[in-house]
């Protein structure tokens, strides 16, 4: 005999559709995101007519329920809670749909825990963002709730009011990304009239330093500024590359020539236009966040945001090479001395791309390419130095050989341009979902 219950607000009839079916032998996203043990749990069998259609367990556990007609009988979609797939699916996200805003934070967690328009037609509806409709409104909620405002209201933060926001932005976006630049300019221009001696080194170390703390406090401010800090492995990584940008191919030209026997010649046009370029870098990880929240509030699918936001990531990306390449150039021509564009530029790229990651809520991926960068960088340095021990020198064959044809520069391109490829390539997929903007502490 089958018991009824009252109905409660969670049992409203969600939309009709056409369920979605599964084929044989494939996962069954349903349950997956269900769950198993939720009460109402859908999973797919065989119906009256031998189709597969969505259905929901009676009982508890793998049991069957009692007058069912066995293991593994689907009820019926119109037959008590079994013809409300929606309603399992609010059990297992009964928190979130509880403190949710706006749907859009429901579909931003839907999609996050794998579900596509295509399984949201396992519960009736056409796309996900339909699907986090229904959910948000079958929530009951306190009168006081429901002068909220309306759908995806909430996607794109309003800009605070007062006169505190003009010099905040002034802040953010203007003085602190220009700062690392001109003091790396001023470190530069007094070392050119500074004697030789301990007050000039302990210049320099005052000078690094400061530049270094003001390439910190943009990281910690403004659009470029991670939710949690970055690991130890993100930071000793990104000193060892900055620092080999600007020493390390100098070192490794005189390691392959049998030195270093003197002080190698350092790269000071790579080092200020490194520093003048966290200015476009700021300015370049604002747009792209700035647009892909507006394209967010726009959109009404999971497809189109990712459609539109590819190319915004893209064109953010290309944005901060054109004005990297630029003031590269410029600082090449102030001081005469030719900088490592091609280096220089991989290297722009993969810091871009892996701050933007930290940014949105994705570490793994940064840390290991950052650090695998740098690791290469360091086995080829050991490489050559090692082969110097009797019977080594085998070691530095192919970094000499890669050194003759191309150059020492070829090393950190190389290194840092495959990290930079595979990086951009999680970038793009994970940067174009929903999940990874509504984070209200990014921005």
């Amino acid at each position: 005999m089958t018991t009824h219950h009252a109905p409660g607000p969670l049992d409203a009839p969600s939309r009709p559709a056409q369920p979605a079916h599964t084929g044989p032998g494939e996962p069954d996203p349903v349950r997956n995101l269900a769950g198993p043990g939720a009460p109402g749990a859908l999973y797919t069998g065989p119906g009256p007519s031998g189709d597969t259609a969505a259905g929901s367990a009676s009982g508890t556990g793998d049991s069957p329920a009692q007058g069912s007609g066995g293991p593994g009988t689907a009820a019926p979609p119109g037959g008590g809670g079994g013809g409300d797939p929606v309603k399992a699916l609010m059990h297992r996200h009964r928190e979130l749909c509880a403190r949710a805003v706006d749907p859009l934070e429901i579909a931003a967690a839907l999609e996050a825990h794998g579900m596509t328009d295509r399984t949201a037609a396992h519960f009736r509806h056409r796309d996900v963002f339909s699907l986090a409709e229904e959910m948000y409104a079958r929530v009951p909620r306190h009168s006081s709730d429901r002068s909220a405002p309306p759908a995806f209201a909430h996607a794109v933060p309003e800009p605070v009011a007062g006169p505190a926001a003009g010099p905040s932005r002034l802040l953010t976006l203007v003085l602190l990304p220009a700062l690392p630049g001109a003091l790396c300019a001023g470190l530069l221009a007094g070392l050119a009239q500074a004697p030789p001696g301990r007050a000039r080194t302990l210049a320099v170390v005052a000078g690094v330093l400061a530049v270094l703390s003001a390439v910190q406090l943009c990281l910690r401010h403004g659009p470029l500024r991670s939710p949690r800090p970055a690991g130890v492995a993100v930071r000793l990584a990104t000193l060892w590359l900055l620092g080999y940008a600007v020493l390390g191919d100098g070192l490794l030209d005189a390691a392959v020539r049998g030195g270093p026997d003197r002080l190698w010649p350092v790269d000071t046009a790579t080092a200020l236009g490194l520093a003048l370029a966290m200015w476009p870098a700021v300015l370049c990880a604002r747009l792209f966040t700035g647009g892909a929240r507006r394209r967010l509030a726009r959109s009404r699918g999971l497809g189109e945001f990712a459609a539109a936001t590819r190319p915004l990531l893209l064109a953010s990306l290309t944005c901060y090479l054109a004005a990297l390449a630029g003031l590269l150039a410029l600082a090449g021509a102030v001081l005469g001395a030719p900088p490592a564009l091609a280096g220089a530029g991989a290297l722009g790229a993969l810091l871009l791309l892996a701050r933007l990651l930290l940014v949105h809520g994705h570490r793994a991926t940064p840390t290991v390419a950052l650090a695998t960068a740098a690791g290469v960088e360091l086995a080829v340095l050991c490489s050559v130095l090692a082969s110097r021990l009797p019977g080594c020198g085998f070691l530095a064959v192919p970094a000499e050989t890669l050194i003759e044809v191309c150059g020492a520069e070829a090393v950190p391109t190389l290194a840092c341009a495959v990290a930079a490829f595979a990086l951009l390539g999680r970038a793009v997929p994970a940067l174009s979902r929903a999940s990874a903007h509504t984070d209200p502490g990014t921005r």
